[in-house]
């Protein structure tokens, strides 16, 4: 299972943005992380969540600690994984481990 850490891709398993691609940008202790989509590529808000309401996968992107939403974006278009980030995951691709 991938580890959760700064640039890790995870899709958003809980919530109104559930099913949408994010990227995590800051590690605040066990539970919580802070993520960003950003908002104009994939719609999910940069917000402090809930290990437990995401799913981390085996991509990820090369970020600094706490990097700007610009900066994501930027990382997210040099890998070409800006078109995987607006499409929705459907709910039975997400493997869901409480």
């Amino acid at each position: 299972m991938p580890t959760i850490e700064v640039g890790r891709v995870c899709v958003k398993v809980n919530g109104r943005e559930t099913g949408q691609r994010c990227v995590i940008v800051d590690v605040i202790d066990k539970n919580f992380v802070l993520v960003t989509g950003p908002q104009k590529i994939s719609g999910v808000r940069r917000r402090r969540t809930n290990v437990k309401h995401i799913e981390p996968t085996e991509d990820s992107i090369d970020i600094k600690k706490g990097a700007s939403d610009e900066d994501v974006a930027k990382a997210i278009g040099k890998g070409k994984k800006a078109d995987a980030f607006k499409e929705a995951v459907l709910p039975k691709q997400v493997l869901v481990t409480a």
